[in-house]
């Protein structure tokens, strides 16, 4: 019987499917968190042979001597994994530790973490990047401004998400950021790079052991995770009801690029809305970032629901046979949207699920770990056509504010934009 660990599994909320699988194909699951296991949900206390609860998972000494209990009452350990971005370096530094060789070691780590160390791999797998510059001084920064113009884009080198990204528009605002950065966070390297005006289009795929892909699906976000964030807006984003070939390609070919094996991965990609001399025309892709982790939040579950299909079995499939059998029904598109709370909007909620409610796969309170990138109340729903997904946007965030409604009637502009061909 195989070994696995699970790194947190009661975050995201979602994440004990990944154990229930696991389970079903006859691994050992153990679970390592800090939730008490009286209070862990009891679908996921179902889902693992046994949990260790740990004061703190910053703690590495407090999580080492846990997966050592683990190793010492139960053998080898197979498999470490916690899918989760904020744990990747955690995790393979456990991995190497315990010569645990079924993922990524701490020696892999600065290609798939460092945003500025991704680019060479990207390039190596023939996808353009934007122009950047390692952020040092006033004179260094404006010079790099000076080629490529503003606005530019700040964000800590080894990142997660959107978390302390700033669009820098000004000599001024280039000024204020600096002395932030000197004043908060002075040991941190930022990546400065030129402004892409686009839209994210994401390969999503589980990846076997020999780097092939079992199975590939991507979302759209029309609108920026960054200023989402930073303007404190609703959240749009959907999952494509057919992957464009020119992100699979690209997502392919980054795949062999930086090695991947054994891994269910979100790969974000810039679709060009305008030309760029620097990168090229408009619809072309250009890469953004690798994530070595599914996508965020509950999009494994928004996938499910667009491809009729359930990828925590066919990730756990993966791990366990190395393959999978598990088919892939009638394609959707998948709609999320995150409304954030204060806004007047002219639906009620009562109304939308009235109108919706053939629709609706999803509707819950957003926890307020993910609330900054996606909102505060979500609701996902599936459509057959995008004209039947750009309604259902246009009703759910329709606002009575004056502003709010400028600001709704640019993100309709966005959304009929189209897609890019798809196979």
């Amino acid at each position: 019987m195989q070994n696995f660990i699970f790194i947190s599994p009661n975050f995201p909320t979602n994440y004990w499917q990944f154990c229930r699988e696991l389970k079903n194909n006859g691994l050992n699951v153990l679970g390592i968190g800090d939730q008490p296991y009286e209070e862990l949900k009891p679908e996921l206390k179902a889902s693992l042979n046994e949990y260790y609860k740990v004061n703190s998972l910053e703690n590495y000494d407090e999580v080492y001597r846990a997966v050592a209990f683990f190793a010492f009452k139960y053998g080898r350990i197979d498999w470490l994994e916690s899918n989760n971005e904020y744990w990747l370096e955690r995790d393979a530094a456990l991995r190497t530790d315990f010569h645990i060789t079924s993922g990524f070691q701490t020696s892999d780590m600065p290609r798939i973490k460092y945003k500025s160390k991704m680019k060479e791999y990207y390039q190596k797998a023939g996808i353009a990047t934007a122009r950047y510059h390692m952020v040092d001084d006033l004179a260094g920064c404006k010079a790099f401004v000076e080629q490529v113009g503003y606005p530019v884009v700040v964000k800590p080198d080894n990142g997660v998400g959107a978390s302390d990204t700033h669009r820098l528009s000004t000599d001024k605002e280039l000024e204020e950021f600096l002395a932030y950065k000197e004043k908060e966070h002075p040991d941190v390297a930022y990546i400065m790079e030129e402004f892409v005006r686009a839209e994210v289009n994401s390969y999503d795929a589980i990846i076997d052991a020999h780097g092939n892909p079992i199975f590939e699906a991507g979302n759209v976000s029309p609108v920026s995770i960054m200023d989402i964030v930073n303007n404190d807006d609703n959240s749009i984003y959907y999952i494509i009801k057919d992957l464009p070939e020119d992100t699979r390609a690209a997502g392919r070919a980054a795949v062999k690029s930086f090695g991947v094996k054994s891994r269910f991965v979100h790969f974000e990609f810039f679709r060009m809305t305008e030309n760029q001399s620097s990168m090229g025309k408009k619809g072309q892709i250009v890469a953004l970032e690798v994530n070595m982790r599914p996508c965020g939040g509950f999009t494994p579950d928004m996938i499910d629901f667009a491809r009729s299909t359930n990828v925590y079995k066919i990730w756990a499939d993966m791990i366990a046979f190395g393959g999978t059998d598990m088919p892939v029904g009638e394609h959707y598109y998948c709609a999320f949207a995150g409304r954030r709370d204060g806004k007047s909007f002219v639906y009620s909620h009562e109304q939308l699920m009235q109108k919706y409610q053939d629709n609706m796969r999803m509707v819950d309170r957003i926890p307020e770990a993910l609330s900054g990138a996606m909102g505060n109340q979500m609701y996902v729903a599936t459509f057959s056509t995008r004209d039947e997904m750009e309604k259902f946007y246009s009703d759910v965030l329709a606002v009575t504010d004056a502003t709010n409604a400028k600001v709704q009637a640019e993100l309709t502009k966005v959304l009929a934009l189209g897609e890019p061909e798809a196979v």
